[in-house]
């Protein structure tokens, strides 16, 4: 009986085995990362995207004014859930300038749109899977804290539309749509700390998205 218990172990563990080798090496023993959850895109998604559609939002075409707001340098990367990047993702955002508006026609609030503001930009990773944007850091206007729209989209993932949101924003306590996800961890995932650039009135920020699966590990 003892035999034969043994026996069965030694073939249970010699499967497991087997199994964590067919494993791509990156597999093993991973701890999954939190997936970025889904977020609205708003009603102001462009229309048209501007022609000039690059990743610097804050010098728009061939004019050589600058938009008004604080630029910001926000940096990331794009990730399956055990940390590999997934390049060629094509990353956007989207934003409000610094006047509150969006360039968007039915967005009629407040002052005229900065016309020195691109609005949206976008950027295609590479094999590092890293994105990169000049922006402006967002400001609030009503009934939404400041925040960053980003849609990211490939030939091997389910697109995924999120927001990212500012660390020490007072009104991150009472957005509706930041408060939408009850999880804590979750929740926090989308709020990124600004730091001083080392330029005066300039700011730099990491987002990380991490997409719930790339169509490289759905069998996992």
């Amino acid at each position: 009986m003892k035999t034969d218990l043994y026996r069965r172990r030694l073939m249970a563990a010699s499967v497991a085995g087997a199994t964590m080798v067919m494993l791509p090496v990156g597999l093993r023993g991973a701890a999954k990362l939190l997936a970025t959850p889904r977020q609205t895109s708003g009603p102001f998604y462009p229309v048209e995207l501007p022609l000039d559609d690059d990743n610097d939002l804050v010098q728009f075409g061939h004019s050589t004014s600058l938009a008004k707001g604080e630029i910001t340098h926000l940096t990331g990367e794009v990730v399956d859930v055990y940390g590999h990047p997934v390049s060629n993702a094509r990353v956007e955002i989207w934003q409000c300038d610094a006047h509150g508006r969006y360039h968007h026609p039915r967005d009629r609030r407040g002052r005229a749109a900065d016309p020195n503001f691109q609005g949206h930009g976008s950027f295609q990773t590479g094999d590092d899977g890293r994105y990169r944007f000049r922006t402006i850091r967002p400001i609030p206007y009503p009934g939404r804290t400041p925040h960053i729209h980003f849609a990211v989209s490939g030939p091997d993932f389910e697109p995924l539309v999120t927001q990212m949101y500012v660390a020490g924003e007072p009104l991150n306590e009472s957005d509706f749509v930041l408060n939408s996800i009850r999880d804590t961890a979750l929740k926090e995932s989308l709020i990124v700390d600004l730091l001083p650039a080392g330029v005066a009135g300039e700011w730099t920020g990491h987002f990380r998205i991490v997409l719930a699966a790339d169509g490289r590990f759905q069998a996992v």
